[in-house]
């Protein structure tokens, strides 16, 4: 049987699931909390299935190994050394990528 991946968030991550759980959470507590739920969910099936998110379209993100992972309009970048999953970031999907990454 196989060993699960460490799932690790970058403390940049750790404030952007904050920062999205805030935005939400102006208009609905239970909703905002509902959601941040969810994607965790989802970056913690990258424990067994570190490759489940796609390359990104951006070759420099690709260079430098991110993959990323979409749950509506969020992208989580990750990237993948050795048994360790790191979570780089978590943006809104209308960010300019570009500035942040």
């Amino acid at each position: 049987m196989p060993r699960n991946y460490t799932v690790r968030y970058l403390p940049v991550a750790v404030d952007d699931l904050l920062s999205i759980h805030d935005w939400i959470a102006a208009d609905s507590p239970a909703q905002a909390a509902a959601f941040v739920e969810k994607l965790d969910k989802l970056i913690q099936n990258l424990r067994r299935h570190p490759l489940l998110g796609k390359a990104p379209r951006m070759e420099r993100l690709r260079h430098v190994g991110y993959r990323v992972l979409i749950l509506e309009s969020h992208l989580i970048f990750y990237v993948v050394h050795g048994r360790t999953v790191t979570v780089h970031r978590v943006l809104h999907g209308s960010r300019h990528l570009e500035d942040i990454l």
